[in-house]
C-alpha cells in the first residue's frame, strides 16, 4: 500500500438501502430537547442533533434538499399534542416529500406507542427510512421493523420509569407532610435551615384577621356571593404572597375575587390538615391541546395523603366540614340557598323526580314584573305613585283556571271586590318533569283532577295541581307538585 493511500480520506459509503428514490425527496433532521432547562443547558446534545446535517449529505442528499425541524425544542415527546414539529414531520412523509428521517436516537421522535407506530406506518407506506446514530432502517423490511418497534416500546418504558421514580420521591416527601408547592394565604414557609419545609401561621396579624373575617362572615351570612359583596362593599383587601418576581414572598393587598374566597373555604389546610394529591386529572375529561384541562378536586379524606392535625389551624375540623357541606348545599346542583321573593321556598325546593330545585313562575301582575318580597296581600300604591303587584298567593281565582294578566286581571278582581293575588306556579329547571292541571291545558270543568270531575286517586310525583284539585288530592298548596 502507498503512503498516497494511507494519507487520501476514504470516501463514505453509501449504505445500500440508500435508492434513488429516496435521494430524489428531502432528508429530514428532527431536532428536539424535553424541556426548555435542557435547551439552555444542555447545549452539546443540541449541537450533535443539528451535526447530523452532515451526515445526509455524505449520503447523498444535496445540502438545499435537507430540511431540519426544530420546533419542537422544549417540548416532552410523551404525547404529540402540541408538538407543532411532529406534526409538520407527519404531513411531509404523509405528502410524500420525504426519503429519509434523521434523529440523533428514536425516543427523540417520540415516546409514545401510538405517535411512534403512526409514524412508522407512514414511512412504510411511502418508502421513507429512518435513521439514528446506530443504524439505518427500512420500515418495510422485518427485521428492521422489529428493532424499530422494540426501541418505540422501550422509549415509552422509560419515559414511565422515569415518572416513577420521580413521584415515588414526592410521594414519600408528601407522607411525611413536608411537600408544599405554594402555601395558601394566612401561611407562610419557614427556612429549610430551620425546618424542613414546615408551615407556620403567618406572624401579620392582619393577614391573620382576614382570614378569621372571611370564616366567620361566611358562618354570617351564608353564600359565598354574600360574602363577596361583604368585602367590596367594606373595601376589604386580600393578602398575597406572591411566589415569584421581584416582589416574591413580600405582602401584597389585592382585590377580593370569588375564586380566591371559594379556594379559602375550601382547602382543609386552615383546620390543620396536610393533604397531598387533592386535585387528581382524569384523563376522560382531558382537552386536546390544552394540558392544564381533566383536573378533577377529591375530598380531603379521598386524598392520596391525608395527615389531620399536621399543621396549625385557623377553624376546627367540625367548622370546616360544616363550612363545606352549605357551600355544597348553595351550588347548582345542591339543596340550595334561600331567595328573595314572596314565595315561601324558594331557592329550597326540589323537584321529587329528577331532584334538581326547583323554580317559581308568578302570574298575575304586570308583564314582565315580579312581585316586591314585601308587598301586603291586597294590593296597594306605594310612595313612587306606581301601581304595587299584590303579594304571591297560592290560590287561583278558579278551580283550575289561569287568571289573566296585567292591569285587567287587577281591574277584575278590585271590581269583585276580591283582594288581588298572585298565583306562582313551580316548575322544575329540566323543563320536562313537571305536569298537571295547567300543563294540560285545563280550564273549569275540563280539568282532569277531581275538580273537574276526575280521578281523585293518587297523582303521579311530578303531578302539580292546580288550585281546584290540591285540597282533593291533599297537596296542601296549589302549585307544589304533591311527590315533593
Amino acid at each position: 500500500m502507498s503512503t498516497a493511500d494511507l494519507t487520501t480520506p476514504a470516501t463514505p459509503l453509501v449504505p445500500a438501502k440508500v435508492q434513488s428514490r429516496q435521494l430524489e425527496r428531502l432528508a429530514v433532521i428532527y431536532v428536539r430537547q424535553s424541556t426548555a432547562q435542557q435547551v439552555l443547558e444542555h447545549r452539546e446534545s443540541t449541537a450533535l442533533q443539528y451535526a447530523l446535517r452532515r451526515r445526509a449529505v455524505e449520503w447523498g442528499w444535496p445540502p438545499e434538499r435537507v430540511l431540519v425541524i426544530d420546533r419542537d425544542l422544549g417540548r416532552s415527546g410523551a404525547t404529540a399534542e402540541g408538538r407543532l414539529g411532529f406534526q409538520q414531520l407527519l404531513a411531509e412523509v404523509g405528502l410524500d416529500h420525504v426519503g429519509l428521517v434523521l434523529g440523533i436516537e428514536m425516543s427523540r421522535l417520540a415516546r409514545s406507542c401510538k405517535d411512534w407506530h403512526q409514524l412508522l406506518e407512514l414511512c412504510a407506506l411511502f418508502g421513507t427510512l429512518l435513521a439514528d446514530t446506530d443504524g439505518l432502517y427500512d420500515p418495510r423490511d422485518y427485521n428492521d421493523r422489529l428493532l424499530l418497534g422494540l426501541k418505540g416500546t422501550l422509549s415509552e418504558a422509560e419515559l414511565h420509569v422515569l415518572h416513577q421514580r420521580m413521584n415515588q420521591g414526592r410521594l414519600n416527601k408528601a407522607r411525611r407532610g413536608e411537600l408544599f408547592s405554594h402555601v395558601p394565604i394566612g401561611y407562610v414557609r419557614l427556612a429549610a435551615a430551620t425546618a424542613t419545609g414546615e408551615v407556620a401561621v403567618d406572624p401579620d396579624q392582619q393577614v391573620q384577621s382576614f382570614v378569621r373575617l372571611v370564616f366567620d362572615k361566611f358562618d354570617e351570612l351564608g353564600t359565598l356571593n354574600a360574602l363577596l359583596r361583604y368585602l367590596v362593599r367594606h373595601d376589604v383587601r386580600v393578602p398575597v404572597r406572591p411566589i415569584g418576581g421581584a416582589d416574591r414572598g413580600e405582602l401584597r393587598w389585592r382585590r377580593p375575587n370569588r375564586q380566591t374566597l371559594r379556594n379559602l373555604l375550601h382547602n382543609p389546610l386552615y383546620a390543620g390538615a396536610y393533604t397531598w394529591g387533592r386535585r387528581p386529572v382524569d384523563p376522560r375529561a382531558k382537552v386536546p391541546g390544552r394540558p392544564a384541562t381533566g383536573r378533577k378536586v377529591a375530598a380531603a379524606e379521598r386524598c392520596q395523603v391525608f395527615l389531620p392535625g399536621r399543621c396549625p389551624a385557623y377553624i376546627t375540623w367540625e367548622r370546616y366540614e360544616a363550612n363545606r357541606r352549605r357551600l355544597a348545599d348553595n351550588s347548582a346542583r345542591g339543596r340550595g340557598a334561600p331567595r328573595h321573593g314572596p314565595s315561601l321556598l324558594g331557592g329550597v325546593l326540589v323537584c321529587g323526580v329528577c331532584g334538581r330545585r326547583m323554580t317559581v313562575q308568578y302570574r298575575g301582575g304586570r308583564r314582565g314584573r315580579s312581585p316586591p318580597p314585601s308587598t301586603p296581600s291586597g294590593g296597594g300604591r306605594p310612595s313612587g305613585g306606581r301601581a304595587s303587584p299584590p303579594a304571591w298567593s297560592a290560590t287561583s281565582s278558579a278551580a283550575g283556571a289561569r287568571p289573566r294578566r296585567g292591569h285587567r286581571a287587577t281591574r277584575s278582581a278590585r271590581a269583585s271586590g276580591g283582594p288581588t293575588t298572585w298565583r306562582g306556579s313551580w316548575a322544575c329547571r329540566t323543563r320536562r318533569c313537571t305536569v298537571g292541571c295547567a300543563a294540560a291545558g285545563s280550564t273549569p270543568g275540563s280539568c282532569p283532577g277531581p275538580a273537574g270531575g276526575g280521578s281523585s286517586g293518587p297523582m303521579p310525583k311530578n303531578w302539580t295541581a292546580c288550585g281546584g284539585c290540591a285540597p282533593a288530592l291533599g297537596a296542601g298548596t296549589a302549585g307544589l307538585p304533591t311527590g315533593t
